[in-house]
């Protein structure tokens, strides 16, 4: 199955979204899809951090208070 255009995308999802949602709601899913789409390519290209290194950072900084 190809991917679904952009165009497509924006049907989807309205389609999914009541009836009385505002522009601002509409732009705010968009912003997200968008966000969504752009982690999964960062993601797919190898841009990612190990989850020790996440895990040893949130450490650092706040459970154990230093900055």
């Amino acid at each position: 199955m190809p991917p679904m255009s952009t165009k497509d995308a924006v049907r989807a999802l309205l389609d999914r979204l009541p009836d009385d949602c505002s522009l601002e709601d509409v732009l705010y899913h968009l912003y997200v899809v968008q966000q969504i789409e752009l982690g999964l390519a960062e993601a797919d290209a190898g841009n990612v951090i190990p989850h020790e290194q996440v895990v040893q950072e949130l450490e650092r900084r706040w459970i154990l208070g230093a900055e």
